[in-house]
């Protein structure tokens, strides 16, 4: 693998890269349909010599280079969905889609990867296996991946034996590359909870059963369970992000309804906590005279990164970007993501990229003001195209 080489072509197609994310940024698309970014990716791939097609039930594009001799294949990933939020970047790209965005950088992730296709396109002569490229909507909340593999995409032609995906991140120097072997993002389960009692007038709530207090004793008891049931370096985060009761100051409401979130890194705790929150709004709720009902929708697995392949990323990183670009996360993050069902079927890994502002303030992922550092996107142009050509030279055929 020549490094210095890798980063100047990635470089040359750097502007069309941000042409591309910028078209993109500015049609954003919500959840499994997003059939403005799939014509503008099969537009951008057309030419390359690639065997394209497209999903039934979502539209996703799935792309495979075949190298000049028989090898192994790496699915390399992009994610083409925005989120539903208004943006408020003053950008002269902004959004031209109301009530929707790319908070994410799933635009950029779109488009670095395009990239990374004309360059390996490129190299096909010296490339012993195959390259998929993933292009999959649905990724904020939608199991877009999931779908995918339902579809087929490890059926046709030979099945690949590492994955690969990249993720921006505000929270290092930009174009920093960071990951964490093993788990390195958790599941994200949503749970509804209605708490059913006995509404009248609020001057005697003894003639009532007050919804509201059982439901405030019910999150509390949440973090309890947290912080006295669940193992410190296993964790697990349980959000009560909504609460929704009454409909005016004098009257005792029937019923008080909470939405939230739970994480973990670990499928055990998960199923731990998972059981443990429908066992605590139950006992509160019981203890208290009232009625609950308890729905808890499965999200996305945790994201577990091949130990073996997440440290061949990191090294493929130091090899081009240098050891000082370069890091192991210590922790994992409490976001989740679905290429987690992709890495349940291969082995591979996710890894971090700062597209982190050079000034000024550096608004997180889904904010409404999240700005990209394009001119890092060479760098995840470059790191596709790095680590399928290591992973090539190793004939990693095992993942």
């Amino acid at each position: 693998m020549n490094a210095s080489e890798i980063l100047r072509d990635a470089r040359a197609v750097l502007d069309d890269t941000i042409q591309l994310r910028r078209r993109i940024h500015r049609q954003p698309e919500v959840g499994l349909s997003v059939p403005r970014t799939q014509a503008a990716v099969l537009e951008a791939l057309a030419g390359l010599g690639l065997d394209v097609g497209t999903g039934q039930r979502t539209t996703s594009v799935i792309a495979r280079l075949t190298g000049a001799r028989p090898g192994p294949t790496i699915l390399l990933r992009a994610d083409m969905d925005a989120l539903p939020m208004q943006e408020e970047t003053g950008l002269p790209f902004a959004s031209e889609v109301k009530g929707a965005m790319h908070a994410c950088g799933h635009d950029a992730h779109t488009a670095m990867l395009v990239g990374a296709a004309r360059l390996l396109a490129g190299r096909r002569d010296a490339l012993a296996g195959s390259v998929l490229f993933m292009f999959q909507p649905g990724e904020e909340g939608y199991h877009g991946a999931r779908v995918m593999l339902e579809e087929g995409l490890l059926d046709s032609g030979a099945p690949p034996t590492a994955a690969f995906a990249l993720h921006v991140t505000h929270r290092l120097t930009p174009g920093a590359i960071s990951a964490r072997p093993g788990p390195a993002m958790a599941s994200g389960d949503t749970i509804q909870i209605t708490v059913r009692g006995r509404g009248g007038h609020a001057s005697a709530p003894h003639d009532c059963l007050d919804p509201i207090p059982i439901a405030c004793e019910i999150v509390q008891a949440f973090q309890t369970l947290v912080t006295r049931r669940v193992h410190v370096f296993d964790p697990a985060v349980v959000t009560i992000a909504k609460i929704e009761a009454g409909t005016t100051r004098n009257v005792i409401p029937d019923t008080a309804n909470l939405l939230g979130t739970i994480r973990t890194v670990s499928e055990a705790t998960r199923e731990r906590v998972l059981e443990g929150v429908r066992r605590v709004a139950e006992g509160v709720a019981s203890a208290h005279g009232a009625e609950v009902g308890v729905e808890v929708t499965r999200g996305y697995p945790v994201t577990v990164n091949d130990v073996g392949f997440a440290g061949f990323a990191l090294d493929t990183a130091r090899e081009l970007i240098g050891p000082d670009a370069v890091h192991t996360a210590g922790y994992p993050t409490m976001a989740s993501e679905d290429f987690s069902y992709v890495l349940q079927r291969v082995p591979g890994a996710i890894v971090n990229l700062s597209t982190r502002p050079a000034d000024g303030a550096a608004f997180p992922n889904h904010s409404p003001r999240m700005l990209v550092n394009e001119s890092a996107l060479a760098t995840g142009i470059a790191m596709h195209v790095a680590v399928a050509l290591r992973f090539f030279a190793q004939g990693r055929g095992g993942g």
